[in-house]
């Protein structure tokens, strides 16, 4: 089968390619007429190669459309997570200097309206821009270079890639869509999906039993979770649970956040070994992987570094440490990116070629990388990240507030939450302070717990400690 939906859709315009969330069938040829209509669509606003495109679709078939679009017509996309503030998605469509912005269904039907369903001109594959944070809680764009050449020059590495480390194939395999695809890892996952030739169905939502039944029922292959949905599936009675017929599974792919042992364990003893995991990052994609059978022989590990990577632990100086000595993970592939209009950035999160994620861990002696911690002050909560400057940041620009420390904590089934410590200068209620952040943040970045202190930890210079304010939070 070729390597490349447009091919795919092409040369088998019949084969069914999405199930969208509300059980409508799409097939290939279908999809590709649409996705050819908004890519003219997109050039007759002017957009060339190399332009940006942003997009704070949900679920469902625009985004896919606006994926393929942009994938055909050297574009970067952006998808930005629709639960953001007026204010935080302003920030992502200016700072990436995006020349249209693709709000909902209504702009992608207004792109493709009247267009041929021809391939457009000059095809350049595009490439998604997504946005992350780092420790001062502004977002940066991850950029990857632009290529010059046709989608289908580039897709056969990638999809050697994916099959390399996860043993997915071209064929008439199913995926399902878990998780919001404004994410990095379930956007890739439906992506290459189709470029696999898999049919994609979209779950509306992630509800434990309704995604066991949309398994049942489309026989599902193959699915994307994080940790938090291991979790919620577990919690089903065990009735409930050996009531779906799950047998056509044969993987369930998980990252974001590290899964408990135990909750792997369990997941495999009811599913079977088929849980596949892998460790990276927006910057350095997928670059530590492990397979059900490995995992099994090195319970807790997530995985040796993937095909084209090189991993090093270094320890505070820069030195590369033993085997079973933790220090902080370093990885260099021929993935290369940088943030977008800040090579500052770019050169602070690197040492010459070798690109730090942020966590502490330690290779054993047969090169399996086992993680110790995240990095001091990022947070993953339900597989989301969330950074405690840009909570912070806004907890200050309340009046009364002197000093805010936000931090995160260990929760069984959302990995970890968020708790806000904060002094203030005068009395102010908890309540207030949530209706302050309100307009300020997205809902998912709100603290589950505020407390007021006297005062916080600060380092000898007089900077801010997280680490001693999460000790003592945790030890108090």
């Amino acid at each position: 089968m070729d390597p490349s939906f447009y091919l795919i859709a092409r040369n088998d315009p019949d084969r069914l390619a999405v199930v969208d969330v509300d059980g409508t069938k799409v097939r290939a040829g279908d999809l590709l007429a649409l996705a050819n209509q908004v890519s003219h669509g997109l050039r007759d606003h002017g957009l060339t190669a190399g332009d940006v495109v942003a997009g704070t679709l949900r679920n469902g078939l625009d985004a896919l459309v606006m994926l393929l679009a942009t994938g055909q017509t050297g574009l970067y996309y952006v998808p930005v997570n629709w639960h953001l503030t007026e204010a935080e998605i302003g920030y992502i469509v200016t700072d990436s200097d995006a020349k249209l912005v693709v709000r909902g269904p209504e702009d992608v039907a207004a792109l493709a309206l009247g267009n041929p369903i021809t391939d457009p001109p000059d095809r350049t594959y595009g490439q998604v821009m997504w946005y992350t944070s780092g420790t001062t809680g502004f977002p940066k764009g991850v950029q990857r270079p632009k290529s010059d050449k046709s989608p289908e020059d580039v897709l056969p590495l990638y999809v050697w890639f994916i099959e390399a480390v996860l043993d997915l194939r071209p064929g008439d395999d199913v995926h399902l869509v878990t998780s919001p695809m404004y994410h990095s890892a379930p956007c890739a996952h439906a992506q290459f999906a189709l470029h696999l030739g898999h049919t994609v169905v979209i779950a509306p939502r992630f509800d434990p039993e309704p995604v066991l039944d949309l398994i049942e029922k489309h026989r599902v292959t193959n699915a994307m979770m994080v940790p938090t949905m291991f979790h919620r599936m577990l919690r089903l009675p065990e009735e409930v649970r050996s009531g779906y017929d799950l047998s056509s599974l044969r993987q369930v792919i998980h990252t974001a956040a590290t899964c408990p042992v135990h909750v792997k364990q369990a997941m495999m003893d009811w599913l079977g070994p088929i849980l596949y995991e892998y460790y990276g990052s927006t910057e350095s994609a997928i670059a530590f992987a492990v397979r059900p059978e490995e995992w099994l022989a090195h319970p807790g590990t997530v995985g040796r570094p993937a095909p084209g990577t090189e991993a090093r632990i270094l320890d505070d100086e820069g030195g590369v440490v033993p085997a079973g000595v933790p220090g902080m993970v370093y990885v260099k592939s021929a993935t290369t990116f940088e943030y977008r209009k800040d090579p500052a950035k770019t050169r602070a999160s690197k040492r010459g070629e070798w690109y730090a994620p942020g966590d502490i861990g330690y290779l054993d002696s047969e090169g399996y990388l086992f993680l110790l911690d995240r990095r001091t002050d990022l947070i993953v909560s339900g597989g989301v990240n969330i950074y405690p400057a840009e909570i912070e940041a806004a907890l200050l620009t309340h009046p009364a507030v002197v000093e805010a420390a936000v931090i995160g904590v260990p929760d069984e089934e959302w990995g970890h939450s968020v708790v806000a410590l904060v002094q203030t200068a005068e009395k102010v209620s908890e309540e207030e302070l949530r209706d302050h952040l309100g307009v300020r943040l997205a809902r998912f970045k709100h603290p589950r717990v505020i407390e007021f202190r006297e005062d916080l930890p600060r380092t000898p210079t007089g900077k801010l400690s997280r680490t001693k304010v999460r000790d003592a939070y945790l030890n108090h």
